[in-house]
């Protein structure tokens, strides 16, 4: 029918409307800030309703991180994000279409964060001292990581990663709280460790870094000084301590130094000394131990000639209890003899004089006139005396004075102890006339004494007066001898008589003795004038070796003669020899000793009572030496040996005797002492050749054994001994520490090094030989060494935890549905140990269906015995529940005495094997599937199927089937058919998919739809069936619509794509396009159309648009009218053309003057549609409520909200508004880009539609598809995302069911 003619070419430039300037529907992105350089950070998209050519661009400060591909809207990266350092950017994007004023807009950039950064310690370094005796549980110290990220990136988790020094002990000694404190968990020592150094780990909680799960992770070291503290007490070195000082040496003399030091070495305490001894006259240096004189030294005051001082060293501060640290010590002083002492003079008589004392100066004595010579002054008692020691005592005596010529003094020289006369020299001198008093000093002086050598004493000689005639003896000295000892009344001389003129009573002698001290010795007969002894026993030759006495002859008148008699007394051997000096002799061992006894006998000189001789007496050292009997020369036999001798000092005492020749023969002894000092001239010896041991394995530290060693030397130092291990095979596993058992006897405890552990069961040898030194530490050499083989035997201790054969965790297969019972599995496990019982635990179960979880569902459906027997407890296993049993369990060895009694955490998997129970579902179908029968090819799909089976392998295989296929005429008959369709069976994942393909040509003028029943079978006996029935609608020739353009076949063909998506565009149907061919009549329209495009124009629902439904869509979108225009469309009209009549070419003018005006009215109508968006809405909803009067609402599928409408779309209720519409994309209902932003709810169109990349558009504003492939053109049309429901594509025409 002509009047039904469109002609659309006079009209068109009318429809053309101003250019509308581009927007932008986005207000913020979200970028992460791992993004490389150079990738995709965001898409810039605007909106041109005009789809002019666009150009981007952005601005502003922080656009420094972004490049804009001006075409694309493409912006990457170009300079690298940190969130923690920018969290959000703003900048300013521009497009520009070339027409209009460049748009702008603010646009907020959000940066996501990503787990780029690692924790970060704070207040580094980590340091602390700590003391030895802290205690357990004490927060020794808190660290403290940062981390800048969010979330669980920036949550901080500590752990020790390592203590050095590294050892089994030290792992375990400390341990991290979550909030990074560090608590002591053992005991310290500062004799085993100084020093810790701990590597702390701090670990983030993980996330995303370039779309991969990563924990950032950083370390930091805690060192840690272990404080010593005082508990030890002080130790004095080098002891014993012995020294000499000779006495009256100056105040300050040094004798010695001692030293001691405290042990705790890390303390290392000011040590001060003192000398605990009261009243002794030294003293000792507070802090250096130097022991000085302090008082007068006086060996002659001393009780001995040995001072012992106690020593105590002190520590200044107290030990960790509260105690004074303090040790003593023995030193020995010997105080040396020194020639300090002048002889004195006393006045007394031997043996009974008292020489404590005060010594005189002053004596008095008498003597006749004239007295003969070397006659003693009478009455006068003096004692000379000298304290010195052997030689030092020796002085002489001599006289000075007026009157020292007359008298001389006996003896002249004394050594230590002797009575002193004073004889007369020259008697005339001794004149009673000339003075009646005389005066003479006796001086004794100690030639050995320069400083101090003499004593004075001044002797008064008062003279006695004498008659003129005196008797007179024969002789003027009578020289008499007497042998010492002699015992009273030995005659010594028979007959002295004197000669006295006188007469008378006068003449008449009788005889004494004068002095009258001389008659307490000797005795004279006053008759007959023979002299006796009185007292023998006062006759001591060594004490006073002559006597002078006057024998007096008395007369009558008391007139006296005199005459001398020299009484010599013999010597007697009654004199033992006297040891001058003291014998002490040091020397180092390997050396000679000469030393020569010096003696001295008071018997009488040049007699063999006075001659000496030298032997030494038997004794435990007399054969080591010799000694001349003459001249007590002494000498070893050979170099002394330190190691020979037993006392600890190294002491060697020779008794020498000395001895006269006298008879009887006397003597006298004399200690030697040798101290021999010690060298180190001695190797160590073990006490046994080899030693044998056994210890128990894993036992860090333990004792093994002791092997003992001693050394000869005598001396601490020189047979200290050190053990240590000789470097072999297995020595690394042991230390060895000396230790002090006794003089020169040390013990080497052998124990397993702390850090190493002996494992029995991986030792190829059940023992270790090893090689233990001796080696002797000399302060200044180092000697030589000795060896000694020890075997450690390692015994076995059940310390190994059991493991679970690999081969016993082998997966199992159990059957579903309770098909087996019983045991199904057998664990096995194996322990090293020599002696074990192993069980098994099951510690979880884990339920799994494919790769996801099942629950609990199968935690009862077996049982792990202890035996390691897995038994079915249950008849319920269902495979299509869980098709897979993971039991997490271990072994446990109840025999373990030491260490973890557990094995590993070990997984047995059990596989439940499916049985073919369930037989296969189909999936619901939400497609709604049209065929076209005239452009139906045979193999064309038409519809598809889905179903599933939840058994497995070829149990849940499926083959689809055509089981019936009818028709259903729209009259409500059915027609059944055979072969019309068919069914390909494809497998997608778990789902199989059964394509409807045509299988012979359809017919197309049949109406209805075709009711297709597919079955479903799995592929196992017992076989399982189900079924679904297919709606497929059938669109007959009647709605086929013909499209006439004013440009040829070729031409329209090129342009097809472009068509089928304006197309598409206004009517949101799927084109399928029949035949494109020259057009042969074109009679019936007002233009010359060159071809026609012959196309159908259905919805997924199966409804079709005939012409005149189309002619109203295209005519409604004035932008597709304008393109399709472009494209050369002409006229739109019915399938079939009917060449017209006169009359109806008549007709057709006078119609297309009526659609002249009709067009300017809608073009006028179209412009106010473009500036009131309220008309475009109404006309909208006025059309939607059109065509929805037309649908029960039983039939009406309820959709989404259709913007600027109050009604919901339904699939046939009109036929250019029956599609799902996604309301968050923008669907072009609003006339303008200011009006993009309104708040009205019906009119919210803010939200950014995601792109299509497969739809482009030319710089000429033509729409074109870019991609022939099979993607929707209504998709690409419109840009919008993918519809939710997956409608039939028909691949050979390249269109979309909505």
């Amino acid at each position: 029918m002509a009047w039904r003619s469109l002609v659309l070419l006079p009209f068109l430039l009318m429809a053309v409307s101003g250019n509308t300037a581009p927007f932008f529907n986005m207000t913020f992105v979200y970028v992460p800030e791992d993004l490389q350089l150079g990738q995709h950070a965001f898409q810039l998209t605007a909106i041109d309703i005009d789809k002019d050519p666009l150009t981007y661009s952005i601005s502003g400060t922080e656009a420094f991180y972004f490049s804009v591909d001006a075409q694309t809207g493409n912006v990457t990266l170009r300079n690298s994000l940190d969130r923690e350092l920018l969290p959000k950017l703003t900048i300013t994007v521009h497009v520009f279409d070339g027409i209009n004023e460049p748009i702008s807009r603010k646009l907020t950039i959000i940066v996501e964060d990503r787990n780029d950064n690692a924790p970060v310690f704070q207040y580094l370094p980590y340091e602390a001292s700590i003391p030895e005796t802290m205690k357990l549980g004490s927060i020794v110290y808190t660290v403290f990581a940062n981390d800048s990220d969010t979330g669980n990136a920036s949550k901080v988790s500590y752990s020790i990663e390592e203590v050095i020094p590294d050892s089994v002990k030290n792992r375990w000694l400390f341990y991290i709280l979550p909030n990074g404190s560090v608590v002591l968990n053992g005991s310290l020592d500062y004799a085993k460790n100084t020093f810790y150094q701990l590597k702390i780990l701090a670990k983030d909680g993980g996330g995303l870094l370039h779309n991969v799960l990563t924990f950032q992770q950083s370390s930091a070291y805690l060192s840690l000084t272990i404080r010593d503290l005082p508990n030890l007490e002080p130790r004095f070195l080098n002891e014993p301590y012995s020294g000499s000082v000779p006495e009256n040496c100056a105040l300050g003399t040094t004798v010695l130094t001692v030293t001691a030091m405290d042990r705790d070495t890390g303390v290392n305490d000011e040590i001060s000394y003192s000398i605990t001894n009261a009243s002794v006259p030294f003293a000792i240096g507070a802090t250096t131990g130097t022991i000085t004189v302090s008082g007068h030294l006086d060996r002659e005051q001393l009780p001995s000639e040995e001072v012992l001082l106690e020593v105590m060293a002190r520590e200044k501060n107290l030990d960790i209890h509260g105690n004074v640290s303090q040790t003593s010590t023995l030193v020995t002083v010997v105080v040396t003899d020194v020639n300090d002492n002048k002889p004195q003079f006393y006045h007394c008589s031997l043996p009974s004089c008292n020489f404590s004392t005060s010594a005189q100066d002053n004596f008095r004595g008498n003597i006749i006139e004239h007295s003969s010579t070397r006659l003693p002054v009478s009455n006068l008692s003096i004692v000379a005396h000298d304290p010195d020691k052997g030689i030092n005592s020796s002085y002489e005596l001599y006289l000075q004075g007026p009157n020292a010529s007359a008298f001389t003094v006996s003896p002249t020289r004394i050594v230590g102890t002797g009575e002193v006369q004073l004889l007369v020299q020259d008697p005339s001198s001794v004149d009673y006339e000339i003075s009646h008093v005389m005066v003479v000093q006796i001086v004794a002086n100690d030639t050995g004494n320069p400083t101090d050598c003499c004593s004075m004493a001044t002797v008064t000689i008062d003279l006695i007066d004498s008659n003129d005639h005196i008797p007179e003896f024969p002789q003027s000295t009578y020289n008499l001898s007497v042998m010492e000892n002699s015992p009273a009344g030995t005659v010594i001389a028979p007959n002295i008589t004197a000669y006295d003129p006188d007469s008378g009573v006068l003449g008449q002698i009788t005889y004494q003795l004068l002095p009258e001290s001389i008659r307490k010795i000797f005795t004279v007969n006053a008759t007959t004038g023979a002299v006796l002894v009185q007292n023998g026993s006062l006759l001591d030759r060594e004490t006073r070796s002559i006597y002078y006495a006057n024998l007096q002859a008395k007369d009558g008148g008391n007139l006296v003669g005199t005459t001398v008699l020299e009484i010599t007394v013999l010597d007697e051997n009654d004199m033992a020899p006297i040891i001058t000096g003291s014998y002490f002799i040091s020397v180092e061992e390997g050396q000679n000793v000469s030393t020569q006894i010096q003696a001295i006998d008071n018997d009488e000189p040049g007699n063999p009572n006075s001659q000496l001789g030298f032997r030494i007496l038997p004794g435990p050292f007399s054969n080591n030496f010799t000694i001349n009997a003459a001249t007590g020369e002494m000498h070893s036999r050979e170099p002394l040996d330190r190691e020979a001798l037993e006392d600890e000092r190294g002491q060697m005492v020779v008794t020498v005797e000395v001895y006269d020749h006298g008879v009887p023969q006397l003597s006298t002894t004399v200690n030697v002492t040798i101290t021999v000092g010690d060298v180190n001239d001695n190797a160590p010896m073990f006490l046994n050749q080899s030693y044998d041991f056994s210890v128990f394995e894993d036992s860090p530290g333990s004792l093994v054994g002791e092997v003992e060693a001693t050394d000869a030397d005598r001396t601490e130092i020189n047979s200290r001994i050190s053990f240590l291990l000789q470097r072999g095979t297995g020595s690394s596993n042991f230390l060895i520490r000396s230790s002090y058992l006794g003089p020169g006897h040390y013990g080497g405890q052998l124990s397993v090094d702390p850090d190493m552990s002996l494992d029995y069961d991986t030792l190829q040898q059940k023992f270790f030989s090893l090689v233990v030194l001796a080696e002797n530490t000399a302060a200044d050499n180092v000697g030589d060494t000795a060896n000694v083989s020890v075997v450690v035997h390692i015994l076995d201790v059940n310390d190994e935890p059991p493991t679970i054969l690999p081969a016993s965790l082998k997966d199992v297969d159990v059957s579903e549905n309770g098909t087996q019972q019983g045991v199904v599995h057998t664990l096995s496990a194996s322990d090293p140990d020599t002696n074990h019982s192993l069980v098994f635990e099951e510690l979880a179960v884990a339920c799994f269906k494919g790769a996801s979880s099942a629950g609990e569902v199968c935690w009862d459906w077996f049982l792990l015995a202890p035996n390691g027997s897995v038994l079915v407890n249950s008849s319920e296993i269902d495979y299509e529940l869980c098709d897979r049993v993971v039991f997490t369990l271990r072994a446990e060895d109840l025999y373990t005495e030491k260490g973890n009694r557990y094995s590993q955490n070990e997984t047995l998997r059990i596989f439940i094997t499916d049985v073919n129970d369930n037989a296969p579902v189909f999936l619901p179908i939400l497609e709604t599937f049209v065929v076209v029968p005239e452009i139906s090819p045979v193999d064309l799909q038409v519809a598809t199927v889905k179903a599933t089976d939840a058994d497995s392998g070829l149990r849940g295989t499926i083959t689809f089937s055509i089981v019936s296929v009818v028709l259903l005429e729209d009259d409500g008959v059915s027609r059944p058919f055979e072969n019309l369709f068919k069914v390909v069976t494809t497998p997608e994942q778990d789902i199989y998919v059964g394509s409807i393909q045509v299988a012979s040509n359809l017919d197309g003028s049949l109406k209805g739809q075709y009711q297709v029943t597919v079955e479903a079978q799995d592929g196992e006996a017992p076989v399982h069936t189900a079924q679904t029935v297919l709606n497929i609608f059938a669109v007959d020739q009647s709605y086929r619509v013909r499209l006439q353009f004013l440009t040829a076949v070729d031409e329209v063909q090129s342009n097809s794509e472009n068509i089928k998506v304006a197309l598409t565009t206004a009517t949101k149907a799927g084109v399928y396009v029949v035949a494109i061919r020259s057009m042969e009549d074109t009679r019936a329209s007002q233009v010359e159309a060159k071809s026609v495009m012959e196309a159908y124009f259905v919805y997924s629902n199966g409804t079709a648009l005939d012409v005149n439904q189309l002619s109203v869509l295209i005519q409604s979108d004035p932008l597709v009218l304008a393109e399709l225009v472009k494209l050369g469309l002409a006229v739109i009209g019915p399938g079939e053309v009917a060449k017209p009549t006169r009359e109806t070419e008549l007709i057709g003018i006078i119609a297309g003057l009526a659609a002249f005006l009709l067009i300017v009215i809608l073009i006028m109508t179209l412009v106010l549609v473009l500036t009131t968006r309220s008309y475009k809405r109404k006309l909208s909803a006025m059309k939607a409520l059109k065509v929805a009067t037309t649908f029960s609402p039983a039939m009406a599928q309820q959709g989404a909200g259709i913007p600027g409408t109050n009604q919901y779309n339904a699939e046939g209720a009109n036929p250019m508004l029956n599609l799902s519409l996604d309301p968050s994309n923008d669907l072009g209902f609003h006339e303008d880009s200011s009006s993009v932003a309104s708040m009205n709810s019906l009119d919210e169109n803010t939200v950014d539609a995601p792109g299509d990349d497969n739809v482009k558009a030319k710089v000429s504003g033509k729409v074109q598809l870019t991609d022939h492939t099979d993607e929707e053109v209504l998709v690409a049309a419109l840009n919008l995302k993918e519809p939710t429901k997956t409608a039939y594509i028909n691949t050979t025409f390249t269109t979309t069911d909505l």
